[in-house]
Order: C-alpha cells, then structure tokens, then sequence
C-alpha cells in the first residue's frame, strides 16, 4: 500500500487537532438554559432517531390495541346475538302459551255452558300422511268412552266425527274431506241441504236447484240434526260462493271452525241439543235454539 504523502499526513493532523478542539471547548462551553454545547449536539443527533422510534412503538401500540379491540367487540356481539336469539325464542314459547291458554279457556267455558251435555276434551297427537284423507287423531279412546260415529266439535263450529276409536286414541274424520257430510240447514229460511267435503278448504253445499234464489252469500250454514251424529243448531259455516250450475247450484261454505290448524277438540258423547254462541246486531234473535 503506497504510503501518504507528508504534506496529506499534515492536513490530516491538522483536522484532528481543530476537532479535538472543538470537541474540548463544545465539553467546556455552557449555554445559558441548555447545557454544556456537546449535550445539545448529542441531543439533536438523537432526537430523530428517538422520535421515529416512539412514533413506530405508538403505532404498533395503537394498532394492537385496536385489533384487541375489534376482537372483543366481535365477541360481545356474538354473546348478544345469542342472548338476542334466545330471547326470541322465549318470547315465542310465551306466546305459544298464551294463546294455548286462551283455547283451553274457551273449551273450557264451553264446558261449563253444557254441564247437562255430555262431553270430553281432547288434544290433537297427529295428522293423517295420506294426502288423499283428511284426518286427525286425539288422544282420547275407548277406555275414556270415545265411540265410532261420535261428533267431534270446538267451541267455533263442527270438526268432524270419530271413524276409528282405539284403547287410548281415535282417528277424527274432518268436515272437509271428501267422504264427510253432515246435515245441514239455512240460519234463515231452515231449508235443509246436505253439506260434504271437497277435499279443499271450502265445502259444498248439495241439491240446491238453481231457481232457488234464497241462498246468498254470508248467510250461516247450521247442523239439521237429521244425520245423527250431530245435534241441531251447531255452526257448520258460512256461505261464501253462489254460483249457478248443471243440474244444481255450486254453493261453497267456509268452516267455521279453523280446521286447518286443529290443537283441542271436543268430542261429544251425546246427541243432546245443545245452544251455541251466536254472535249478531243487537235486536236480532239468535237463530241458534234447542229444538
């Protein structure tokens, strides 16, 4: 390696002595508020590299924080969904009761109103898979004295009537399957007419000729007694279609009970008369009697 040349080696010794010199004075000097000259050298030196190093800690702080954060919110609203969903489902349960509670009032009203009748409650267990049979099963049976042909009834109207009664349970035929009928009267005029199912929610009123203009809609639909299974006077429905046909009129009645979502039933142990609600206009006779 060539050796530096003297008048380079006395530049060189020449800066480090002017450093040392400085640094010597920068040890010595004091300014007024700041300190000694080299402390405040230093300082600045330091300080950006301190500054980035507490802006990159912060930001790492803050973004850790901010995830622990988010985490914990996303898990109180997991927890309150939850107790969200589990509060909805307990609302629904107290309404199904509620409602369970208003029916077995009402049954048991009606109970109450035909002491001299004859009649058991019964919950319905099941529903018939055949689409082509519209049927229920209750859980009440012979050994609670449920016998075949017996009217099945609610407090709103006639449900059907019993074809299969088995030791503990029986099969309820309803009004609208096609095999049921009942017989049937006009509220208004007493004209009797068969009433059948038709396999739909809509029954069929039958042998009504078409010059008959006495049958309207709205007007109600009670049992004639004549079949007997049911007694006289017990709703059956409304008329709610009059149309002209070949050889008879079309007539369709809704039921008045609900059929399509049947919970408790009473079944009628007898063939007693008995008096139904009726509500109408103030003044207006009820044309629900006992014969």
């Amino acid at each position: 390696m060539a050796g530096i040349p003297s008048r380079h080696k006395s530049l060189v010794l020449l800066f480090g002595v002017v450093l040392l010199q400085v640094l010597l004075l920068a040890v010595q000097i004091k300014r007024d508020s700041e300190g000694r000259l080299i402390r405040v050298w230093t300082v600045g030196a330091v300080s950006p590299f301190e500054r980035a190093g507490a802006s990159g800690a912060g930001w790492i702080r803050s973004t850790w924080n901010h995830y622990f954060a988010l985490h914990n919110t996303s898990r109180d609203n997991e927890q309150l969904r939850r107790e969200n969903d589990q509060l909805k489902l307990r609302v629904a349960q107290l309404q199904g009761k509620a409602a369970e509670a208003d029916r077995l009032s009402a049954l048991l009203n009606f109970k109450q109103a035909h002491l001299d009748v004859p009649m058991l409650a019964a919950r319905v267990i099941g529903a018939s898979a055949d689409t082509a049979s519209q049927t229920i099963y209750v859980d009440r049976g012979e050994r609670d004295g449920v016998k075949k042909n017996m009217g099945v009834i609610t407090p709103d109207g006639i449900v059907g009537k019993v074809i299969e009664s088995y030791p503990n349970t029986s099969q309820v035929l309803l009004l609208t399957d096609k095999d049921s009928g009942v017989g049937a009267m006009l509220a208004s005029s007493r004209a009797q007419h068969p009433v059948g199912g038709t396999g739909e929610a809509l029954l069929s009123m039958k042998y009504v000729p078409n010059e008959d203009d006495s049958v309207k809609a709205g007007e109600t639909v009670l049992t004639s007694g004549m079949d007997r299974i049911f007694p006289r006077n017990l709703p059956v429905g409304t008329i709610a279609e009059v149309k002209s046909g070949t050889p008879f009129k079309l007539i369709r009645i809704k039921p008045a009970a609900s059929l399509d979502r049947l919970e408790e039933v009473i079944v009628l142990l007898s063939l007693r008369p008995l008096e139904m609600k009726n509500e109408q206009a103030p003044g207006v006779p009820s044309a629900v009697v006992a014969p």
